[in-house]
């Protein structure tokens, strides 16, 4: 019996090609959501003919899946960086102002991950229940060993963690509105740093226990 045959290698044109459907696919789905966006939308943004990207992404869900994943990897990685060893403070002002920049610079992805989970994540629920869940699980214990450390003020990891994702992922799910209400004046890219000082200050204090203060 012969082993299976290995699959052959991606060509480097094959990987710019995808990459530009997956590039072209990231635009469609944060404005239209996957039950919105349609194969036929994705080739054109990608300018190229339905045929041409069913050879690389037969379904509309295996391109969907693609993005996911990867902008899960890239999501997690400013809380992958917590390091247990750091001051606990310099590490949570680091991870605030991370997520504040992922704000800025990735604003279709995070409108990407937004409309997934108001949907019930049907299409990636085993990367949160597995990869996002033990990520969360191994950080929440670094965060517990600086309270029992008497280093943080002792309060619930994992609502502290949620709570930096729901005030950084604002400034990108929200964005108009908030620059709508701060005006031109304050509406600029300025906004992002002054995010990033109010929230500092926001977690920095309640954080911070009482002997230290």
């Amino acid at each position: 019996m012969h082993p299976p045959a290995k699959p052959r290698p991606i060509t480097r044109i094959q990987r710019e090609k995808q990459d530009l459907i997956l590039e072209a696919a990231l635009e469609v789905f944060s404005l239209h959501g996957f039950r919105g966006a349609t194969i036929d939308q994705i080739a054109e943004v990608a300018g190229m003919s339905k045929p041409n990207l069913l050879y690389y992404f037969p379904r509309k869900e295996e391109i969907h899946r693609r993005l996911m994943g990867e902008l899960l990897v890239t999501w997690l990685a400013p809380l992958r960086e917590m390091d247990e060893n750091g001051d606990p403070f310099s590490e949570i002002r680091s991870y605030i102002r991370r997520k504040l920049e992922m704000a800025r610079d990735f604003p279709r992805e995070s409108r990407l991950f937004a409309n997934e989970m108001l949907q019930g994540a049907p299409r990636i629920i085993e990367m949160i229940e597995v990869d996002l869940k033990n990520l969360v699980d191994e950080k929440a214990k670094v965060l517990l060993t600086w309270m029992d450390q008497g280093k943080l003020t002792r309060t619930d990891p994992y609502h502290l963690i949620f709570s930096i994702w729901a005030t950084t992922q604002h400034y990108a799910d929200f964005d108009v509105q908030v620059r709508a209400v701060l005006g031109p004046g304050r509406g600029g890219e300025g906004r992002f740093e002054d995010a990033a000082r109010y929230l500092e200050q926001l977690f920095m204090f309640g954080l911070t226990p009482k002997t230290r203060a």
